[in-house]
């Protein structure tokens, strides 16, 4: 399926003040971007680079006054993700060592406290992709799915405890999850198509049967195309938008997917 994407974000700056930007998808197995647009105004300088996870950053100094980021996509992505409830658990000295670091606790992500709990949640589920998906499920069942009820990232555990969370939060219990039982996990951060309400979306992959699959205990099913714009251990890897200095927060932050009926008609 093609999709259509926008972003426009806008700011009201004090000071020249940095910022470390994360919009841009780029091309990999479950995607392709055939066209995109990045615009800065006023026109500033801005330097990319990509991170230790391969996410494109960008790299600039805001000025003083009213400041606007507006990007624009059309990307080509599956309308449903891969399941695949043979996948196999994989031995931890059989993993790829690219995989290790996401076996490891993270800053929102405390699997060191929750094996005992996993244990429970997938007592008798064989192992592999059926444990993610009953850690999955477990979460959907057990912890509210409330977009804005929170503004910034929370532990696994607190949220287990408050029992509610935004996508991101409820992406951190599956990955500490996940992690405590062997299984690498890691946050995704992109666009879902038809999320309501229409947001940056947050979800995570679990490498079971020698590949990453999707999970997301927000939605009911993997069904929508999906969009990556980074990757990373937790929250801490995938802000969108990170500023140095004085807080600085958006006044204008507008999200907008549609799907084209092909490629031709988004000319």
């Amino acid at each position: 399926m093609w999709l259509s994407t926008e972003c426009k974000l806008a700011f009201e700056i004090k000071q020249p003040t940095p910022f470390l930007f994360m919009l841009r998808a780029q091309s990999g197995m479950q995607q392709w971007v055939a066209e995109e647009t990045y615009q800065v105004f006023p026109s500033i300088p801005v330097i990319e680079i990509s991170d230790k996870y391969g996410n494109l950053c960008q790299r600039l100094v805001a000025p003083v006054g009213d400041f606007r980021i507006n990007t624009s996509s059309i990307v080509r992505t599956a309308a449903a993700c891969d399941a695949d409830t043979s996948a196999q658990f994989i031995e931890v000295e059989n993993l790829p060592d690219e995989t290790l670091e996401y076996l490891l606790p993270s800053r929102y992500c405390e699997s060191d406290l929750l094996n005992d709990q996993t244990l429970g949640v997938v007592s008798g589920t064989p192992l592999g992709y059926q444990q993610v998906s009953k850690v999955s499920d477990w979460i959907r069942d057990n912890i509210q799915y409330e977009p804005g009820s929170s503004n910034v990232p929370v532990s696994a555990v607190e949220i287990i405890t408050r029992g509610k969370g935004v996508c991101r939060d409820l992406a951190h219990v599956g990955i500490s999850m996940c992690r405590s039982l062997c299984i690498p996990a890691r946050l995704v951060v992109g666009y879902l198509h038809g999320l309501e309400p229409m947001d940056i979306h947050a979800w995570f992959e679990a490498y079971v049967g020698d590949r990453w699959f999707t999970f997301d205990p927000t939605q009911s099913s993997l069904d929508g195309g999906r969009i990556v714009i980074a990757y990373g251990r937790d929250a801490a890897d995938v802000a969108i938008s990170n500023q140095f200095g004085p807080a600085v927060f958006p006044y204008l932050m507008d999200i907008q997917i549609d799907l084209l009926h092909d490629f031709k008609s988004a000319k």
